[in-house]
């Protein structure tokens, strides 16, 4: 594995961001207690983890069909903050909920703290199996998805904690990583091509195990919770995917999807969609030839992160946490072609996206986030094109020396 080290400018403008977001994210908590546990217009104090800690306490306590009925939640919800609320919403499978069931034994807001750094510390482990060394901490810290991911009190470090973990030990621990990965279940967009890698890679076991943990969430859900509850999912969720994804409803500013690009250059919906799934294709094409060939494992994992990117049309700015595998997968992914500057400046600006989406979103009316992940996803390809060759004439090279 190749050790390149961070510049030193790189490394000092990442230990003050931390300590500006640290102290942001304190100072927007603060004022999420205006009134009671609200910022006084709406925002709950941990704002999204809202709906993670009703539906896990409502679930326990055998309230599972208000989870699932607007009103009914939104009515709750507020009883736990103590103010008028927006319209939260709880738009997960019920699997999350046995996932999330220990939040209902926890008090709300040390649930949120409990939420968050668990869910920190489970990213950094599997941060640390893509890239050994102190410089793991800096970049857990740094990436600025952690710090959109906590100001939203989101699932994206859970997301990449189990991304990372799958793919970190595919190698070493088929059983446990194919486990890992079935877990993202309860977030079954992030996942669309992991069976294709697995399979074009013949990991068959950890596809099996992968499977076999998925399988066993939505029937253990089923059974548990019952099949209406999963009735009332479905029919929310054409629901929400039309006033979130396709009509926007003041929420496309956070999307960085090839759908929310197209439809903000004011494509029609139908447009919108095959854009995404021509884009999807090319990049499941993309994984399969890649994880079917000799690249590297780090190689491998960034492309199939980076390419479910491309084939996903729900992606959020939290999401992007598992960026920062990517880049790491990718700083550390032995020889390459492409130069350190190509990689620093196509890195930094997947790394930015999370904490400008937003921003650029409301400035030019556009989503930009494709074009900020696409220079990193051409660097993975080139880089597995560049190492899958090597490794062919290396092998060729051994066969010609033992004839």
């Amino acid at each position: 594995m190749q050790r390149r080290e961070l510049p030193r400018l790189t490394t000092a403008v990442a230990w003050s961001f931390v300590a500006v977001a640290a102290l942001g994210y304190l100072y927007d908590l603060l004022r999420q207690t205006r009134d009671h546990l609200t910022n006084g217009a709406g925002r709950p104090f941990g704002d999204d983890f809202i709906n993670y800690w009703s539906g896990a306490y409502l679930a326990w306590h055998g309230r599972v069909n208000e989870i699932y009925d607007t009103h009914a939640f939104h009515i709750f919800e507020q009883s736990v903050v103590g103010a008028t609320l927006d319209n939260y919403h709880y738009s997960y499978p019920p699997v999350l909920l046995l996932l999330t069931a220990p939040l209902a034994f926890i008090p709300y807001v040390p649930a949120l703290l409990t939420w968050l750094v668990a869910g920190w510390y489970a990213f950094y482990r599997a941060l640390r199996l893509a890239m050994p060394g102190r410089s793991a901490l800096l970049l857990a810290l740094s990436a600025p998805a952690v710090f959109i991911n906590a100001v939203g009190g989101q699932n994206g470090t859970w997301t990449a904690a189990l991304l990372g973990g799958g793919l970190g030990l595919l190698e070493r621990r088929p059983l446990l990583a194919g486990g890992l990965l079935g877990l993202l279940i309860y977030k079954p967009q992030l996942g669309l091509l992991i069976p294709v890698a697995l399979l074009a890679g013949r990991h068959w076991r950890a596809f099996a195990s992968a499977s076999l943990v998925a399988g066993g969430l939505l029937a253990v859900s089923a059974i548990g919770y019952g099949t209406d509850v999963w009735a009332q999912y479905l029919h929310n969720l054409g629901l929400l995917r039309q006033i979130i994804l396709e009509d926007g409803s003041g929420v496309w500013h956070r999307f960085v999807s090839v759908f929310v690009a197209a439809r903000r250059l004011g494509a029609p919906v139908e447009a919108a969609y095959a854009v995404q799934i021509a884009t999807g294709a090319l990049a499941c094409i993309a994984v399969a030839w890649v994880w079917f060939g000799r690249a590297s494992a780090g190689v491998k994992n960034a492309v199939l992160v980076l390419g479910t990117c491309f084939a996903t049309p729900y992606l959020q700015d939290y999401d992007l946490v598992f960026g920062a595998l990517a880049v790491a997968w990718l700083w550390h992914g032995g020889a390459s072609p492409v130069s350190d500057r190509a990689l620093q400046v196509s890195a930094g600006l997947l790394l930015l996206l999370p904490l400008v989406a937003a921003s650029l979103a409301h400035l030019t009316g556009l989503a930009l986030g494709p074009v900020f992940i696409l220079p990193l996803f051409l660097v993975a390809l080139r880089m597995s094109f560049w190492v899958g060759a090597a490794n062919a004439r290396a092998s060729e090279g051994v066969a010609g020396s033992a004839r």
